[in-house]
């Protein structure tokens, strides 16, 4: 009987019927690291995805502009600046990467910077006046999406040289599982102590529990055993530019790829004024915000494991239902406005947010999987940062969205967030297998 470690134990539990040593695809030297590997990734997964969730850009953040009392069209900012500074520096970063033969030291970084961004948001609210503090958060938040989109890079990079294929997309669903149940945590206990109006220093709290998140992250990630990998065919910005460009143009399946993602931006860009729908139509009282956390954190719960083992089978197919998720929420959503008043609760508008927490998981899982499948591994940096690259230069257009909402009113806008997820639908049907993807 081999020596086994807790970890060795824990993992073959995870995999209990499967070959615990499937390691196609990584290199050999790792083999013997994946259970290490797998937990330490598991666990720093757990603490950012709480981080994330308690510091959210479509929830929490607006929450926190408007006790500060700063304009109110300050919020409409946080989402697409969250996509375009963590997706339009990647083609420079995944030019540089390729210098180092160990690429976990750019995520650890990123980590700390998050952190840093985070302690200096609270900063800014103590220190100046509502109006400055609100830019010096936009701003602090543009500088903390670009350490997550350098962190990005890394990360798909890293875990695709220590975790096998066919463990890919289960990792990603562990981690944001137990994230969702720390996040359920963290609703009720805002939901239970914290009524009406919360004060200002409730997200002083929130911000600083999400900085030591981060740290902790960044702990167990530096802890990785990560071979080294090869750092030959380095390009500057430039030149990996042009040769994502010529992906682009001349192989249609990674091109294809990039515009099923553009079409499913709509999912992480329609949040924030689904959380606007909401406040419109149940009020802004801190226990709201409450319960809009729990249920995003029962949809990580439950959606992470489902679309994690389905998205090891086939993560084309979850792209594929990530789009009807968006629908059925954004229905759900127009339905609720039109009923009388006695439905317009928080309660009832929760399986709203279930809905869009399972379309936004999937997308992510599924995309993510999906290309690091697909991807040639010499090459999945520049495959990762490349369609990151041009779905934030599109961002950058879908950022006029929040005029729709001024002008025409939500209902419009989030219709036209409807029509676009059914199309990123329609567009991952065709979309090739990732088996197929370099055939």
């Amino acid at each position: 009987m081999k020596n086994e470690t807790v970890v060795d134990r824990i993992y073959d539990s995870v995999f209990e019927d499967e070959d615990d040593r499937l390691c196609d695809a990584i290199p050999d030297e790792s083999c013997s690291n994946v259970p290490r590997n797998f937990t330490l990734n598991t666990l720093n997964g757990s603490s950012t995805k709480l981080a994330e969730q308690i510091a959210s850009p479509g929830l929490v953040l607006p929450w926190f502009l408007a006790a500060l009392g700063a304009p109110s069209v300050f919020a409409g900012f946080l989402v697409p600046i969250k996509r375009v500074f963590s997706l339009l520096p990647q083609i420079i970063v995944a030019g540089a990467i390729r210098a180092y033969s160990h690429r976990k030291w750019f995520w650890v970084s990123a980590g700390c910077i998050q952190a840093l961004m985070l302690l200096l948001m609270i900063v800014s609210a103590i220190s100046f006046s509502e109006y400055i503090a609100g830019i010096g958060v936009l701003i602090l938040f543009a500088l903390f999406s670009t350490a997550s989109g350098v962190g990005s890079v890394a990360f798909q990079d890293v875990m695709g040289k220590t975790i096998p294929r066919g463990r890919r997309g289960r990792l990603l669903a562990i981690r944001a599982t137990i994230g969702g149940v720390l996040t359920l945590g963290a609703g009720l206990f805002l939901y239970s102590y914290v009524s009406g109006e919360a004060p200002v220093e409730t997200y002083y709290y929130l911000l600083g529990g999400a900085a030591v998140l981060w740290l902790v992250g960044a702990i167990l990630f530096a802890l990785i055993q990560e071979s080294p990998g090869a750092t030959d065919g380095g390009r500057n910005a430039v030149s990996e530019f042009k040769q994502g460009i010529g992906l682009l143009k001349e192989y249609p399946p990674f091109r294809h790829f990039v515009i099923t993602r553009i079409l499913y931006v709509s999912v992480a860009l329609s949040v924030p004024f689904y959380a606007l729908y909401a406040r419109e139509l149940t009020g802004a009282g801190a226990s709201n915000l409450g319960i809009f956390i729990i249920v995003t954190g029962i949809a990580q719960i439950l959606s992470s494991p489902f679309w994690g083992l389905f998205s090891d089978r086939s993560s084309r197919t979850v792209l594929l239902l990530s789009g009807g998720f968006a629908v059925a929420g954004g229905i759900l959503a127009i339905v609720l406005g039109v009923l009388p008043d006695e439905f317009h609760t928080a309660l009832a508008y929760s399986p709203v947010f279930l809905l869009i927490g399972f379309a936004e998981a999937g997308v992510r899982v599924g995309r993510k999987t999906y290309l690091v499948d697909a991807a040639p591994e010499n090459e999945r940096p520049l495959y990762v940062a490349m369609s990151n690259t041009v779905v934030g230069a599109f961002t950058i257009l879908a950022g006029g969205l929040g005029f729709i909402a001024d002008t025409f009113g939500l209902v419009t806008l989030l219709t036209i967030f409807i029509l676009l997820a059914a199309s990123g639908s329609i567009s991952a049907i065709i979309l090739p297998t990732a088996d197929k993807f370099q055939q």
